[in-house]
C-alpha cells in the first residue's frame, strides 16, 4: 500500500540514470559528507556497519573512501564485496541509499589524491603509511528521497496541506541507476 503517494496530487517520483543520477548522488553526498557503511557480513561487534567519511564521488558515480587495511571493514569486503551506504544530508531531506560492490586496494596514486592532513590522526606515518587502503564503491542500485524546491516552499506546502486536509508535500523520490 502506498496511500501517501496515491494522495499526492503533484509529481513526486522521478527515476534518474546516467549523468542525472551521478549529479543527484554527488549533490546528496556533498551535503551529507559521511554515511553508514554496511558490509554484507560482520566479523566484529559493529554488526558490519560503521560511519565513514566520503572522500570523493567521481564522474562515473564511484564513491571513494580511505580505510585501514587491517580494519574489520577491509576484512569483510575481502570475504564479500557487497555493501550498502546510507546517507542523510539534512534532518528533512537529502536521503540516499546506495548498494554496490566495494574493492579495497593499496593504490598509492589514489591515496595521494584523496589524502588530507587530518588523516595523520589515524595514519601516523602520513600518506605513505603502509596501513592505508583505498576503498572504491561501484554503485549497482540506489534510491533517493529529497525535496524539490527547498525548505521554505516545502514548509509552506506542508502547512497549507495540513490546514486544508490535503497531501501537499514537496517531496521527490526515485531510483538512481548508473
Amino acid at each position: 500500500m502506498n496511500s501517501i503517494n496515491e494522495n499526492q496530487t503533484e509529481h513526486n517520483h522521478e527515476d534518474l540514470s546516467g549523468v542525472a543520477a551521478v549529479e543527484k548522488i554527488k549533490q546528496i553526498i556533498d551535503k551529507a559528507e559521511s554515511c553508514f557503511f554496511s558490509t554484507a557480513i560482520a566479523v566484529a561487534e559493529s554488526c558490519g556497519t560503521r560511519p565513514m567519511g566520503v572522500q570523493e564521488v567521481d564522474d562515473e558515480g564511484n564513491i571513494w573512501f580511505l580505510s585501514a587495511n587491517d580494519s574489520h571493514k577491509d576484512q569483510e569486503i575481502a570475504i564479500n564485496p557487497s555493501v550498502t551506504l546510507h546517507f542523510q544530508g539534512s534532518a528533512h531531506s537529502d536521503f540516499l541509499v546506495i548498494k554496490g560492490t566495494a574493492t579495497a586496494s593499496r593504490d598509492e596514486n589514489r591515496i595521494k589524491e584523496l589524502w588530507k592532513p587530518i588523516f595523520k590522526t589515524w595514519f601516523t606515518e602520513g600518506e605513505n603509511d603502509p596501513r592505508i587502503s583505498v576503498i572504491k564503491v561501484t554503485p549497482t542500485e540506489g534510491y533517493y528521497w529529497d525535496i524539490k524546491h527547498g525548505f521554505a516552499v516545502a514548509g509552506i506546502k506542508m502547512a497549507i496541506g495540513a490546514l486544508i486536509g490535503k497531501t501537499l508535500d514537496d517531496s521527490i523520490e526515485g531510483k538512481v541507476k548508473m
